[in-house]
């Protein structure tokens, strides 16, 4: 069973919560990703899959993230960080700090955990 849920955030609509405290550097979510070509990114971006798109690879190619992947919500305080796992093309979402139950999990949608840098939307922190 997930340690998360989905739920209305009142801001950004689904995101995922903690069902059960989680530990700093637990696995939280495998999910499956579709790579789409560095070239296709212009017909991407006109289209909802643009909000689910993770860099992947040296090529800046698109990875659309499946399952549970693409409810995480973006801040600039995340408390999930991810990895590109090019083998089994998958990218692993893991704890930064220990989470308790209830908390919304949340990755940083610039990639790195400290990054500030302005995103496509407002950002509600």
């Amino acid at each position: 069973m997930e340690p998360f849920c989905i739920k209305e955030t009142g801001k950004y609509g689904k995101g995922l919560f903690a069902t059960r405290d989680i530990n700093k550097d637990e696995l939280i979510e495998v999910s499956p990703v579709l790579i789409s070509p560095k070239n296709e990114w212009k017909y991407l971006k006109k289209t909802i899959l643009f909000n689910y798109c993770f860099y992947w690879g040296e090529k800046k190619d698109s990875a659309i993230a499946l399952g549970y992947g693409a409810l995480f919500n973006h801040s600039y305080t995340p408390n999930v960080t991810y990895d590109n796992n090019d083998k089994n093309l998958t990218i692993e979402f893991y704890a930064i700090d220990d989470i308790k139950q209830g908390e919304e999990l949340t990755i940083n949608y610039n990639g790195e955990v400290e990054d500030k840098s302005e995103l496509w939307f407002p950002v509600i922190e």
